[in-house]
């Protein structure tokens, strides 16, 4: 399918113009893509459904979020793991990786862009907005200008446009482009909405518009725009653990779709992405309401006063698996003393673990079994 075309710049390089978007020409699904838009279809419904069952469904977004940030970050090259981002929630600050800084940004993009949704409709202010946020004061390799899009050409890939894999189109572009795009992201048609969602993320990569952030911006898209077109009640899909999985197939895909203008190939890997992490967050689900009925009943075995205030603790943990016994002191209101009895007592309930079992002082601890639920594969 053309998309566009490849036009020689004055500086040497040809640089990728994009046609107006979407195609004229119409997108009928391979029987592949037909087959996974329905399954994917039908396991969005189902996780929208069990999700809402869930009793604390804002500490399953919370954790979910975490591991989009983290895994997206991932993708871009952090090597700073969901783990190191909630002990640094927690200052747990000893021996964290310089870049999980790139999580807590991420998270903090996400968490705003979510929250404006409910006020405007998504917009390009408002993805500028987000960038901001998640540039600001960010580590990154060069200038990154965070909430302005770019004046000056970008590349992907090699150390300058005459190595580089894709040449996005040059700073004249940049508007017109975007701004067919936010017109598609509003029309109103036939169109699927996760079909809708493949193409939006697909061509947002191959405008490139941001001078860095690009990859994480155009990931935190596809939450916002699920999100905005009411496919589910809360965002509890985040697709970049799949991103991540299939790191080389996702690059090479995008490659191709805007190199070659191979649209159906990046179709179907996306739909197969949205049916493969609902199907997981479902079964995740399931298993959080199974394990937090079990650790509930293990609490209520302590008996007195102590359940109360063990319940209540539980709950928190649901929302940062990671402490110390300062944490639980700020959480119960508890003494030094009987906040740290309640810890050893979890600890014997094997609800919590000591993460290194060879200090006495300042000892941090896990809710383990409920963070291997978000570990990826």
């Amino acid at each position: 399918m053309k998309l566009g075309n490849f036009v020689q710049q004055t500086q040497g390089f040809k640089s990728f113009i994009p046609d107006v978007f979407p195609p004229e020409e119409e997108i009928i699904l391979s029987p592949l893509a037909e087959k996974m838009h329905t399954k994917a279809s039908f396991m969005l419904g189902k996780l929208d459904g069990v999700t809402q069952l869930l009793p604390d469904l804002d500490f399953f977004i919370f954790m979910y979020v975490r591991k989009e940030a983290a895994l997206s970050s991932q993708i871009e090259g952090t090597k700073a793991t969901m783990a190191d981002a909630i002990a640094a929630e927690t200052e747990l600050t000893v021996d964290l990786p310089d870049d999980v800084s790139d999580i807590a940004h991420y998270i903090e993009a996400m968490n705003f862009g979510l929250k404006h949704l409910e006020e405007i409709p998504l917009s390009l202010r408002l993805i500028k907005d987000v960038h901001k946020v998640l540039l600001t004061k960010a580590r990154t390799d060069h200038f990154a200008d965070p909430g302005n899009f770019r004046t000056s050409q970008n590349w992907i890939g090699g150390g300058s446009p005459a190595t580089a894999r894709f040449i996005p189109p040059p700073p004249s572009e940049i508007m017109r482009t975007l701004g067919d795009l936010e017109k598609f992201m509003h029309e109103t048609g036939e169109m699927a909405v996760l079909i809708k969602t493949a193409l939006i993320h697909a061509q947002f990569e191959t405008i490139h518009p941001f001078l860095d952030g690009n990859g994480r911006s155009g990931r935190l898209l596809i939450t916002f725009y699920l999100c905005q077109q009411g496919l589910l009640e809360r965002p509890v899909l985040y697709l970049s653990e799949y991103f991540k999985r299939n790191r080389e197939s996702y690059f090479e895909l995008l490659d191709g779709y805007h190199n070659r203008g191979e649209v159906m190939p990046w179709i179907e890997f996306f739909l197969e992405g949205i049916a493969d992490v609902a199907e997981k967050a479902v079964r995740t689900s399931k298993e959080i309401n199974a394990l937090r009925e079990e650790d509930m009943a293990k609490v209520n075995s302590l008996g007195g006063k102590r359940v109360k205030t063990g319940l209540g603790l539980l709950r928190k943990l649901y929302t940062l698996p990671i402490i110390n016994v300062r944490t639980v002191e700020q959480w119960t209101g508890l003494s030094r003393p009987s906040a740290n009895a309640l810890v050893n007592e979890f600890v014997k309930l094997g609800i919590l673990e000591q993460q290194n079992k060879k200090i006495t002082y300042g000892r941090n601890f896990e809710y383990k079994k409920y963070l291997k639920l978000f570990a990826t594969e």
